[in-house]
């Protein structure tokens, strides 16, 4: 999931986002992230969707 970053580095990501936003703050970016990875999941799936609909059309 997260390529070649190993647990270190992640530390070190996770300790500056905290010095920068704040303990208070991160809940709220942690949900604005989830909800924007959910809405581009949701976006994939329908272009999926959209393609096996054309897919099928042409087959016809």
């Amino acid at each position: 999931m997260f390529g070649n970053i190993g647990m270190s580095e992640l530390l070190m990501i996770l300790v500056v986002v905290l010095l920068l936003f704040g303990p208070k703050k991160l809940p709220e970016l942690a949900r604005g992230l989830g909800r924007s990875i959910q809405e581009f999941k949701k976006a994939a799936d329908d272009v999926k969707k959209e393609l096996n609909v054309m897919d099928d059309f042409k087959k016809l």
